[in-house]
């Protein structure tokens, strides 16, 4: 069974640390979701930025990932939260990409509200959604990991052995 991780990451990049930790262990692909127009300025102009776009329903225009999803059995797909959903950039991901028949693990991060990413992202999605892990980070939007390691690595070990 073939693992792609797909991820979204933005600020910090604490959401591509944990991809990068699960691509290791998992011997699985790696794609990052990314905007056609980069997000700038300020982690608290962004901040405003995301509540809008959010409130707006607006979905970023993104890239095309470097890698074709019909060759892949194993998706593991990453977001920050933004605003207790996912970022706009996943969202428009889910949008274009029909994952029926793919197996679906999810995880998130966050900065002490994780709000409804999970189901939202399971309603957008036709594949069987099979796991779950949110990971929290300090909630300043820095880069201090709050969920002991070893919790992550369990989930890890989880989705390699499913």
């Amino acid at each position: 069974m073939k693992t792609l991780i797909i991820y979204y990451s933005q600020a910090m990049g604490n959401t591509r640390r944990i991809a990068e930790m699960i691509q290791k262990s998992v011997d699985g692909d790696i794609a990052e979701i990314e905007t056609i127009t980069p997000y700038t300025g300020s982690y608290e102009d962004i901040v405003e930025q995301g509540q809008e776009e959010v409130s707006s329903g607006y979905m970023p225009e993104i890239k095309p990932l470097s890698v074709n999803l019909n060759d892949y059995d194993k998706l593991i797909l990453g977001t920050p939260t933004w605003w207790y959903t996912m970022a706009p950039a996943m969202k428009m991901f889910l949008e274009k990409n029909n994952l029926d028949g793919k197996i679906v693990f999810l995880f998130q991060t966050h900065g002490g509200w994780p709000g409804h990413v999970f189901k939202d992202m399971k309603d957008m999605i036709q594949g069987r959604v099979k796991g779950k892990l949110a990971v929290q980070f300090d909630s300043t939007g820095g880069d201090e990991l709050v969920t002991p390691i070893s919790e992550i690595e369990q989930w890890i070990r989880n989705v390699v052995h499913d």
